[in-house]
Formats: C-alpha cells, sequence, structure tokens
C-alpha cells in the first residue's frame, strides 16, 4: 500500500527534523521533501508530488498563504494543511481563503496533528474555530449564488452525485442515462462552477440549498 506523502514546508531546521521523525515513524506516512521558505515549498511540491504540505505561515519570501494560493492554482489534488504558531481565527480565515484544508498550531500534539495529516488526505477539512468554515461557504454562496442558480435539476443532481464519490458509471446507472451523457453533464457542471477536483465537487455540492443533504438518488430527473 502506497504511503501517504508529505511535504514540510518551515524556516525553522530543528522542527522541520522533529516533524520528519514523527511522519517517518508512522506505517502509513512519508516525508518526500523539505522546504525552508514558500517558494521553495511550490518549487519542491511540484518536483515531489505529495499528498499533503505542511505549510508553515511566516517564513522568508513567499509567505505560507502565498504559497499556498500558488500550490492551489497549480496542485490542485495536493492538500495544504497550515501550521502556525497563532491562535487566531484571523489566520484560520486567511488559510482556508486560500484553499488550505486545514489549521493546526504548533503546540498541537502530535496525535492531534497526524490525525489532521489524514483527514485532509481524505478530503476532509480541519479547523479548530468552527465559524471559519461557515464565514467562508456563506462568501463562496453569495458568490456563486447567481452561477449555481444556472444549474439545472439534472446538472445539480450529476453534481451530488460527484461529491458522494459515485464514477460516471455508477452515476449512469443511477439516473438511466449514459455514460457520455453524464460526461458531458458534470463537465457543464465544471465548465459554469469553475470546478476542478472532487473536492470542488464537494464544496459546491454543500453550498446548495439544504436539499443537496438528501440522497440524489432521492431525487427524480426533472
Amino acid at each position: 500500500m502506497a504511503k501517504l506523502k508529505v511535504l514540510i514546508a518551515d524556516d525553522h531546521s530543528v522542527l522541520r527534523a522533529g516533524l520528519r521523525m514523527l511522519i517517518d515513524a508512522q506505517p502509513d506516512m512519508e516525508v518526500v521533501g523539505e522546504a525552508a521558505d514558500g517558494g521553495d515549498a511550490v518549487a519542491k511540491a511540484v518536483v515531489t508530488e505529495p499528498d499533503v504540505v505542511l505549510m508553515d505561515l511566516t517564513m522568508p519570501g513567499l509567505n505560507g498563504i502565498q504559497a499556498t494560493v500558488q500550490l492551489r492554482s497549480t496542485m490542485p489534488e495536493t492538500r495544504i494543511l497550515i501550521l502556525t504558531m497563532h491562535h487566531d481565527a484571523a489566520y484560520e480565515r486567511s488559510a482556508a481563503a486560500a484553499g488550505a484544508s486545514g489549521h493546526v498550531v504548533k503546540d498541537a500534539t502530535p496525535e492531534r496533528l497526524l490525525a489532521a495529516i489524514r483527514s485532509v488526505h481524505r478530503g476532509e477539512v480541519v479547523f479548530d474555530m468552527h465559524n471559519v468554515v461557515h464565514d467562508i461557504v456563506d462568501a463562496a454562496t453569495r458568490s456563486k449564488a447567481s452561477r449555481q442558480a444556472a444549474l439545472s435539476p439534472r446538472e445539480q443532481q450529476v453534481l451530488r452525485f460527484v461529491a458522494l464519490g459515485y464514477t460516471n458509471q455508477q452515476i449512469a446507472d443511477h439516473v438511466a442515462l449514459s455514460v457520455k451523457t453524464v460526461e458531458t453533464y458534470r463537465a457543464r457542471v465544471a465548465e459554469k462552477l469553475g470546478l476542478r477536483t472532487r473536492a470542488d465537487f464537494v464544496s459546491a455540492a454543500r453550498l446548495l440549498s439544504t436539499s443537496a443533504a438528501a440522497d440524489p438518488s432521492e431525487q427524480g430527473p426533472k
């Protein structure tokens, strides 16, 4: 079984060494690289293709937020977990807005950090201050409302299936369409909402009305 690949980005070499020892000691993880600044983090991520980047906020050159924005643009499948000394909701909001999947403070327990790494790798979000996620979702809802309103009922249905992890073939079987037709609906949704990864589809599905929480198989075609 392939190990979860982690890149550590922090300007303190002693901290990087400690994190490497902790992560490499896990049977399901390995450190594939280290970076001392944001620019180096972006460059090494392109080469090592990590599953998760542990990103410090305060680094020389590109800071953690700027590096996160660049990585989300160039490597959308890579998850970013911000690791910082700051106990402040403002930093969490900045991290979430930049595209990070989580925020963990440096005085967290090793178990907490390892659990966060595994969680973001699974596509989950890890923010200690829950209002941060609500703020980001509210803002995204306002900015995407008009585009989501343009989705047809069938496109909304396909969006929800993709968010749940269904393959195109499984969706086709559920809604009695051809795989090619499902692919067309999926492409339309991606184009209208600017989606690229399954994580993007999950986020978009959450921004739909509360009916998005229902099983899409229970909603007939319109």
